[in-house]
């Protein structure tokens, strides 16, 4: 049999590389045109109701059994974003981005310490419900913050989006093609060092393809390629702190609603983690 022979029929047996793929054919061609065309009040509100779903799984996730108390969170979360539409007070904006920056720098911390807030107690299931707030809030300010920007807003949206599906491809096959160390056993061990690197190598390609698209300029380029590592790197922390929190829950997915991917969460926890570093990032260097 040849090489080309063996790939087809370890893709042909490969049920959840096969579900994977077919609902992100399905999803990505909805979220490119949402993020192209819908008005950034609109988009807004979409990527709310997402981050809705997002955190009626996190309360599931935590502990929470209540189906009152899980809908409480969802409404004060949404409620929350749903404030900031309607009021725009644009002080505070860039603010509670940077609150995200901060929790993502502070969950670092956390994944080394594996253990902390494991033991299924009602104070640590009331820190990891604030935790979903400020994994959620700050993304979604972020994500509305350089989607309404003039002109090219959408397109940042869209960059931002594109470079962690570029960084989870790219690691997903390297780390299936060359993945012998393991990046964190104890939190989730499926990834591997060699997967980042595969991450890594395809963030700073397509950055590097992209931006001459959206900032040709030679410093400016520079200093993208840089932010769109780092915000990967971070991206890897989102999904290696929901990986723990679901380890300690003794849960594999976040919910079961997208075939292939687990739940909603399961599929944007790098996206909580990238967008108020690339947003708050792109302040600080002024691109």
């Amino acid at each position: 049999m040849s090489e080309s022979e063996r790939s087809a029929s370890r893709w042909l047996g490969d049920s959840g590389l096969r579900a994977r793929v077919g609902t992100a054919l399905l999803l990505a061609p909805l979220a490119i045109l949402s993020v192209l065309y819908l008005p950034s009040t609109a988009f807004a509100f979409g990527f709310g109701l997402v981050l809705c779903y997002a955190i009626w799984e996190w309360t599931r996730v935590i502990g929470f059994r209540l189906r009152g108390l899980r809908a409480a969170a969802v409404v004060v979360n949404g409620g929350i974003m749903a404030a900031l539409i309607l009021l725009r007070p644009e002080s505070w904006l860039l603010p509670i981005a940077w609150i995200g920056v901060i929790w993502w720098c502070l969950a670092i911390l956390w994944l080394r310490a594996f253990e902390f807030g494991s033991e299924p107690t009602r104070r640590n299931r009331e820190l990891k419900m604030l935790v979903g707030s400020v994994m959620v809030v700050p993304a979604w300010v972020a994500a509305w913050l350089i989607h309404r920007e003039p002109d090219t807003g959408p397109w940042w949206t869209l960059f931002v989006l594109m470079l962690i599906w570029v960084a989870d491809v790219s690691a997903y096959f390297a780390g299936r093609r060359f993945g012998q160390h393991k990046l964190a056993p104890r939190i989730s061990p499926g990834k591997t060092r060699e997967g980042v690197y595969g991450a890594l190598g395809g963030t700073v390609i397509f950055a590097a393809l992209a931006g001459w698209l959206l900032k040709p300029i030679p410093v400016g380029h520079a200093l993208l390629v840089l932010l769109a590592t780092v915000t990967v790197l971070f991206s890897i922390v989102g999904d290696l702190f929901e990986s723990l929190i679901k380890r300690q829950s003794n849960l594999k997915d976040s919910g079961s609603l997208l075939p292939g991917h687990g739940g909603i969460l399961d599929r944007i926890d790098s996206m909580l983690a990238a967008f108020p570093i690339f947003v708050c990032g792109r302040y600080l260097i002024g691109l």
